[in-house]
């Protein structure tokens, strides 16, 4: 039984020390290795997710989103667009955003249908460069009727 053991530790060994010696080379000089450089973000978008809460059905509601140009040249938005008729974006079209600049992007939300929502809205700028935002929520319905009036608030005055 010794012997078992003692030459499956012998095997074991000899392949842990195999595998140290066929480890890849690594570059000698930090220099000879090439990192790409990640890409510069040119459409800042102060925040990408805007939640309205709870919001009463019939009752339209509006954000405004800003995004800044981090780019070198000026950053022009081609389209944004909306996933439903539900939702309506609105920006300046045709004004050019200067490096460092700012603009703003208000998203509207109709609030006709009942439940939870969340609505992506696209960003087209710079001929076809993308982004997308977000605007979520949940429209509860409002009572048909008032409330039943209350016949004991006499006694809380007294």
């Amino acid at each position: 039984m010794k012997k078992i053991i003692t030459l499956t530790l012998i095997a074991f060994s000899a392949v842990v020390v195999n595998a140290q010696t066929t480890k890849p080379i690594i570059a000698a000089n930090a220099a000879d290795t090439k990192v790409a450089a990640a890409p510069v973000e040119v459409l800042f978008l102060k925040e990408t997710e805007f939640d309205f809460g709870k919001i009463p059905q019939g009752k339209p509601v509006t954000h405004v989103f800003e995004i800044t140009n981090k780019g070198k040249d000026s950053l022009k938005i081609v389209n944004v667009q909306a996933s439903c008729g539900c939702t309506t974006p609105e920006w300046e079209r045709d004004r050019p955003i200067a490096p460092g600049a700012t603009a703003k992007i208000t998203v509207g939300y109709n609030a006709a249908a009942e439940g939870p929502f969340t609505k992506p809205v696209t960003i087209t700028y710079n001929g076809s460069e993308i982004k997308q935002l977000f605007i979520k929520g949940e429209v509860w319905k409002t009572p048909a009727a008032s409330a039943p009036e209350n016949k004991s608030l006499g006694d809380l005055k007294n």
